[in-house]
């Protein structure tokens, strides 16, 4: 199986390269299903074995506070363990979380790709701040952009 995808909250293993989809999640598009789409037809036309996190839920469970808990917790160990993390602010909504974690990845020795939407209101703040920890960074503009970035980070593994 070329390309396995893990959702929140299911166990990962990561006996492949492994990314972790970073990103808005409330009040936002389903850009995780644009980014799975290339990951996957790149997968199968290389051949290539990947371990995709995704932390989108089709749906949130009624104990919310329980499940927000049980959420937080899995991204934390997908961030920690996964290979790559790739971060896309949509233009929907400052993403306060997306930016704390960015904030803590972008810092460390971890490969990061980033992407924001044209129109993100804090685009400039991100592209400046990933200047900074990573001078010459390229900072996506697209998803279609941000995919290529993935799958060239991926087939170099």
């Amino acid at each position: 199986m070329p390309m396995n995808v893990i959702y929140a909250p299911e166990k990962a293993n990561y006996d492949a390269p492994s990314v972790f989809l970073a990103g808005g999640i409330s009040n936002c598009p389903r850009w995780h299903d644009i980014i799975l789409t290339r990951l996957r037809e790149q997968s199968l036309e290389s051949d290539a074995s990947w371990t995709i996190l995704n932390p989108r839920r089709d749906a949130f469970p009624a104990n919310e506070s329980q499940a927000a808990r049980e959420q937080i917790e899995w991204e934390f160990e997908a961030l920690k363990n996964a290979d790559l993390i790739q971060f896309w602010f949509p233009k929907e909504t400052l993403c306060p979380i997306t930016l704390f974690e960015l904030g803590r990845w972008i810092a460390s020795e971890k490969a990061v790709i980033v992407g924001t939407d044209p129109y993100y209101q804090r685009r400039f703040d991100v592209e400046v701040q990933c200047e900074l920890a990573r001078p010459g960074m390229t900072i996506h503009s697209s998803l279609d952009k941000l995919a290529d970035a993935i799958i060239a980070e991926l087939l170099a593994r």
